[in-house]
């Protein structure tokens, strides 16, 4: 492991993470890690006792408020506690956290902005376990948002991301939504600001306790990423404007 100056956070945006957090963390290369922080959104389980138990730093909501104000949560005690790089690892095993040496490494460079890790990049998706009708509906807004934003990506839905301080400083990513959009929003935020973004490939891994979201929330989901292109582009033409991507 290269020496480096920057401090690197682990954040943890945890719910009914119980069962696998502790395969989770040991998949972590600690020596690239400086903090690992945990934010639980009123688990109803004992992922609370156990995150204290194992260490971690934790923060719990009073009550739940979902995704995004986990996030919310994660990044603004990371950047109190002094976090130069934030990389989002989520609890539930899904997403491969040995690849945080290449997820960070163009941050520690100063290369970009924000590194997201891709299935799509990463290949076989489907192979991985990703359902048919959640792979088409990636691929197709994925589309939709490459041609709004004019960027090129291969993924914009991966839940495994690493973000500077200064990405996280200069958007304003406390007026994101509370849900799973905040994902898409965070992304036009950057744009607007000119951050750049980069891929690294991840593998794609789906298993009983994974966290997922069935078909109907999914929908709801893809309809919310339509309102915030829509909104990104009126903002972006000076049509109405939106102080969440002033």
């Amino acid at each position: 492991m290269p020496a480096r100056a920057k401090k690197v956070i682990v954040v943890m945006p945890a719910y009914n993470a119980e069962k696998t957090l502790e395969r989770t963390l040991e998949d972590i290369p600690r020596g690239w890690v400086d903090e690992i922080i945990l934010v639980d959104d009123r688990s109803r389980d004992g992922t609370v006792g156990l995150a204290r138990r194992l260490g971690l730093h934790v923060f719990v909501h009073d009550k739940n408020k979902g995704y995004g104000a986990n996030q919310k949560t994660c990044y603004r005690e990371a950047l109190k506690r002094g976090g130069d790089i934030m990389v989002m690892v989520h609890p539930d095993h899904q997403y491969d956290p040995t690849v945080i040496p290449q997820l960070i490494s163009p941050l520690l460079e100063e290369g970009c902005d924000a590194v997201f890790g891709s299935r799509m990049l990463g290949g076989r998706p489907l192979e991985g376990g990703m359902p048919k009708w959640k792979y088409l509906g990636n691929i197709f807004l994925t589309a939709l948002e490459n041609a709004t934003f004019y960027m090129y990506l291969t993924e914009y839905h991966s839940g495994l991301r690493a973000y500077s301080r200064r990405y996280l400083e200069t958007v304003r990513f406390d007026l994101n939504s509370d849900d799973f959009v905040f994902d898409s929003e965070i992304i036009a935020q950057g744009v607007i600001h000119k951050m750049r973004i980069k891929e690294i490939p991840i593998a794609t891994r789906y298993f009983e306790e994974a966290s997922k979201i069935g078909f109907l929330r999914s929908l709801v989901y893809g309809l919310s990423i339509l309102k915030t292109l829509v909104k990104f582009k009126l903002h972006k033409k000076g049509i109405v404007r939106s102080d969440q991507f002033s």
